[in-house]
């Protein structure tokens, strides 16, 4: 299918490339000119540049106590990241007649504030449809934080365990929007055998109102994935949901989604990219769409 090169999605990229210039061109503004020792430690510039010194070391130390593995397409990784981050969806209907664009896909800010803990912040999705006319508009707002609960790098054991709490604003109108607030609390793992990594999640989400027409539906995700020649992350997976109440119930559908991710290419001291696409391929009856291509692009710091 090819992409529409709608004002939302110039708008994305264009957000993304400015983000990326801003964030190469950041260590520089923050450096102090000043030459006198004594005048640098009163410098607000230099206080500054400390603070972010402090806080991206932190931040590898972090890192540094867990697998080196790739996010996935779908999948929420375990791992605690940071990076920005912008995806695209393109989903189809069985007939083919009706086209979904999602610009951005929830995705935005994500940052390690703490040594255990990772927060994101999404941007609600502009959503896009061909039918029914005039529905086009934002969905609802999403934020996640994760609590690593174990963790070992790849000389110590090569696994993760972390607990998520999701949580959506109900921001999208009543075509793009759920209309409640919804917490969606999830147990992801994952193990490593050398180039070879299994990542996967499960979780329910609870609404805060509306539970017969939401229902309580519980998706569980599972990632497979080959690091090859450094850079290039080909993977499998496996995106189920099982409809446990609601005027759902009984439903349940499955996506099998190839895909393959690469990066993280460096370009300056911490900041990299990193670019995937895949898509999901509907492997059951019922199900939200049919096909639903994914791009997406990230800038790790």
């Amino acid at each position: 299918m090819k992409p529409k090169a709608g004002i939302p999605f110039q708008f994305g990229i264009s957000l993304c490339a400015a983000l990326l210039l801003l964030a190469i061109a950041a260590p520089a503004a923050l450096a102090d000119p000043v030459p006198d020792p004594a005048m640098a430690r009163l410098s607000p510039l230099s206080s500054l540049g400390g603070f972010f010194g402090d806080w991206f070391a932190m931040a590898s130390r972090a890192q540094a106590e867990q697998p080196h593995w790739i996010t996935p397409l779908v999948t929420v990784t375990p791992r605690l990241e940071q990076e920005l981050r912008y995806d695209q969806f393109f989903q189809s209907s069985s007939e083919g007649n009706v086209a979904t664009d999602s610009f951005d896909g929830g995705k935005g800010l994500e940052i390690i504030p703490e040594g255990h803990t990772e927060v994101i912040v999404g941007m609600p999705p502009f959503l896009k449809r061909t039918r029914p006319r005039n529905t086009d508009g934002f969905g609802d707002w999403p934020f996640l934080l994760k609590l690593r609960l174990l963790s070992a790098n790849e000389d110590s054991g090569n696994y993760i365990v972390t607990a998520f709490m999701g949580f959506s604003v109900p921001t999208g109108s009543n075509v793009n929007g759920s209309g409640h607030g919804i917490f969606t609390p999830t147990l992801a793992f994952g193990k490593g055998f050398g180039d070879f990594d299994v990542q996967s999640t499960v979780g329910v989400a609870l609404p805060s109102g509306g539970l017969d027409r939401l229902g309580l539906p519980v998706a569980y995700n599972t990632t497979f994935q080959y690091r090859v020649f450094k850079y290039l992350w080909p993977e499998f997976e496996t995106n189920y949901t099982w409809f446990s109440y609601g005027k759902k119930t009984g439903h349940n559908q499955l996506f099998l989604t190839p895909g393959i991710v690469m990066g993280r290419f460096p370009i300056h001291d911490r900041i990299g990219v990193t670019l995937g696409t895949g898509v999901q391929i509907a492997a059951t009856k019922y199900r939200s769409y049919n096909h639903n291509w994914i791009i997406t692009a990230r800038i790790p710091f």
